[in-house]
């Protein structure tokens, strides 16, 4: 009976677990923007949290009745047309940069297909070659001899 019960306690203890390594290197998803580009976002970024900043002290002032709150729509509204500005020129920044630099695209499945048959005619004239090359050296092949 006391096997039983060792037995089922035994069970019920979870393997023992290896250490997992502190940093995990993992693939990148995507690769990383152009400098260009980053800085017009971050710049974006900035100036778009500002005009949030900037329309919820509007917002506030507005609902507390403050003399604050007439100068900060204002302000909010400056913002919201410089954000609308800098969030545009985070998108012709890259395009401008695609034009200049190229895209990076990944191949169709036509170009993928041409560069295999490509690829197995490569290896197919250096297994030839080699062949080609054995009958060379091989003893008794030699052209003297024949």
């Amino acid at each position: 009976m006391d096997d039983l019960v060792e037995d089922a306690l035994d069970r019920d203890i979870p393997p023992r677990r290896t250490r997992r390594p502190l940093w995990v290197e993992e693939p990148m998803g995507r690769p990383r923007m152009p400098d260009p580009v980053r800085r017009a976002a971050v710049r974006a970024g900035l100036v778009v949290s500002l005009t949030l900043i900037a329309a919820v002290i509007a917002m506030l002032g507005a609902a507390g009745k403050s003399w604050l709150a007439a100068p900060a729509t204002l302000t909010a509204i400056a913002f919201a047309v410089v954000a609308t500005w800098a969030v545009l020129d985070v998108w012709i920044t890259r395009q401008v940069w695609n034009q200049r630099n190229g895209v990076v695209s990944s191949p169709s499945s036509a170009a993928r297909r041409l560069r295999r048959e490509r690829r197995r005619e490569r290896r197919r004239a250096r297994a030839a070659a080699r062949g080609a090359a054995r009958r060379r050296h091989l003893p008794g092949t030699d052209a003297r001899t024949a």
